[in-house]
């Protein structure tokens, strides 16, 4: 007898839809069966009317954990990832205390946070100026890329150089790793910054000219060279313009091993939201107009994409209104800049993309699953609903109208620029290696059944 059997839905690959059935046991697809063939199985799921994806992996988060659990942490972060058709999740080593950046470090975090997590993880490892003799322990024990700033960050964690860049991913290619930068040229946002401040001009329209996109161009192209000098594979994280996705494009079209992801909010949001609604909308890099949102949804598209992630950047509401580690806002500049997004990105990118501009279901399974798996190692696991891979399955309701609240977030601080947002189709039920996870909005799993992922090797 078979552990669980998903029947009747529309599963979504990367091929197409297919009416079929999914079937279940120790924690893998054991197969994949023709309507009507129908094992036994002790647990059965009726998916009628609904889609069967891939589980979604989100690959840039950040929960906070250890250091800085008051604004979100391995027990809240991972349920709300569960709950929106996360089921892998790719946890960032800043905004934790301290950055994890060498072997022993990877050990602590493993076991402060492994007995919380609703949801599978992977970690990124740190990259910053003086632990580059540190990048190989971490990638042995199991680090699935590396993440470094072109660009200003906070105090707890280090810009690279370009001339660091380059040492970094000179070592990084030499035992096969991959390199993932934030984006930014360091020197043209503190100058804009510094420009913005002498002219008074405090306001939320001088945010975005502090960051032009001329910024992230910048650190983007030059990254892309460095990346083609070395060998080095190269992520680039969060494009929010469809002109810097281009030339991620043209790159791997030349065959350059260069992948990047969008986020959900660079899909949705606009900078108006911005000017309208301030803080919560602060994120680096800064929301675009609707029109350079319609065009980053091309890229998905294509394939251009190996993530659509949440970049879950949560704080308190005090960060975003009064004050930082004890530091008053005084201006735009001094508000935490991110957005919380890890529960709501699956259903944002299905209403935006599938519901209002007519895409294929599919892309989605190739944009949140297979490629993001392939990216980073962890594909013959994670990514694909096909036999041996683990059984991560997200059930979706193409006629589910939602609206996003504060009260349904299951996050520490309960604030996102989502709240209040509307849209159609909506996950339903998380499965995790076989188990049901989470179920209509709530989260069912046992805290602690969450597995670190490394590398398929």
């Amino acid at each position: 007898m078979y552990d669980v059997i998903v029947k009747n839905g529309s599963i979504v690959t990367t091929e197409g839809i297919s009416k079929g059935n999914i079937v279940i046991k120790d924690e893998k697809i054991a197969a994949v069966t023709e309507p009507g063939v129908e094992p036994e199985a002790a647990n059965v799921i009726d998916a009628e009317g609904k889609y069967v994806f891939p589980g979604a992996i989100d690959t840039h988060a950040h929960l906070n954990d250890p250091g800085f659990e008051w604004r979100e942490d391995y027990e809240h972060g991972t349920a709300a990832a569960a709950v929106g058709g996360y089921t892998t999740l790719i946890d960032m080593p800043l905004q934790n205390k301290p950055a994890m950046t060498n072997a022993e470090l990877f050990d602590i975090k493993l076991d402060k946070v492994s007995p919380n997590a609703y949801s599978d993880f992977c970690f990124w490892g740190g990259l910053i100026p003086d632990n580059f003799d540190d990048l190989e322990g971490l990638y042995k024990k199991g680090c699935v890329a590396f993440k470094s700033f072109i660009g200003p960050v906070s105090p707890d964690y280090s810009s690279l150089s370009y001339g660091q860049a380059y040492e970094a991913m000179q070592r990084i290619a030499s035992f096969g790793g991959r390199a993932g930068f934030h984006c930014e040229d360091y020197t043209t946002i503190k100058w804009q910054e510094a420009r913005m401040k002498k002219e008074g001009r405090l306001d939320w329209k001088g945010f975005l000219d502090s960051r032009p996109v001329i910024a992230e161009m910048l650190a983007t192209v030059d990254i892309i060279e460095i990346a083609k000098a070395t060998g080095c594979k190269a992520h680039i994280c969060h494009i929010s313009h469809p002109d810097v996705a281009q030339k991620v494009k043209e790159a791997q079209q030349e065959g350059y091993d260069i992948t990047a992801e969008t986020c959900s909010h660079y899909l949705s949001l606009t900078d108006e939201d911005l000017l309208k609604n301030g803080p919560l909308f602060k994120c680096a890099p800064p929301l675009h107009s609707q029109e350079e949102v319609d065009r980053l949804w091309s890229y998905v598209e294509d394939g251009t994409f190996s993530g659509i992630a949440s970049d879950h950047s949560p704080c308190s509401y005090d960060e975003k209104f009064n004050e930082i580690l004890g530091q008053k806002i005084n201006n735009v500049f001094d508000v935490w800049g991110g957005i919380s997004g890890i529960q709501s990105g699956f259903q944002v990118a299905f209403s935006e993309g599938c519901v209002k501009r007519n895409i294929c279901p599919s892309v989605l399974a190739k944009a949140m699953a297979e490629n993001p798996a392939k990216a980073f190692g962890i594909y013959g696991r994670k990514g694909a609903v096909k036999p041996g891979f683990d059984a991560d399955l997200v059930i979706l309701d193409p006629d589910k109208e939602w609206e996003i609240t504060a009260d349904s977030l299951l996050y520490k601080n309960k604030i996102s620029a989502f709240v209040g947002m509307k849209g159609k189709g909506l996950p339903v039920c998380t499965i995790i290696r076989g188990s049901v996870v989470a179920q209509d909005g709530k989260i069912t799993g046992t805290k602690g059944f969450g597995e670190l992922i490394t590398r398929v090797e």
